[in-house]
């Protein structure tokens, strides 16, 4: 029997995730005005991140079962910003704080410059209903 290879391997989902961060940072950027859509897009943001952070953390323990603890640590740090970029892009929509979105946008355009963005591949059903899925995880106030 051969080896069984995951076609949606952690690493392609991640660069299928940065494309979609990268192309949203950038419709995000176009937007002449913030409206439900680019709420929308913020809450998306959150989630592709959320899902790095996760797709990360599975991949150093597959490393730590094979007793690379060291690249399992070097993983972790070189992708750490994930987790903390969708706490407080999180933190934003939650406070409906939108003035401090453009600085962490920002903070979060060097992890994508990479990425080159001649076509837009994502369509708008990729963000869209992503804010109020997000507020539904919203702990109540007490």
């Amino acid at each position: 029997m051969g080896r069984v290879i995951n076609p949606d391997s952690n690493g392609k989902q991640r660069n299928q995730l940065l494309r979609t961060i990268a192309e949203v940072l950038r419709r995000l950027g176009q937007k002449p005005e913030f409206d439900d859509d680019a709420k929308d897009m913020v809450a998306c943001l959150v989630f592709a991140l959320r899902d790095i952070d996760v797709g990360i953390e599975e991949s150093a323990q597959a490393w730590e079962k094979r007793d690379y603890w060291m690249k399992a640590d070097e993983l972790r740090n070189r992708w750490s910003w994930a987790g903390r970029m969708a706490d407080q892009l999180q933190a934003i929509v939650f406070g409906d704080k939108w003035a401090d979105l453009p600085p962490l946008m920002i903070k979060l355009f060097p992890y994508v410059s990479d990425i080159n963005v001649t076509k837009m591949t994502r369509k708008e059903d990729t963000w869209m209903g992503s804010y109020g899925r997000l507020i539904r995880e919203k702990p109540p106030t007490a």
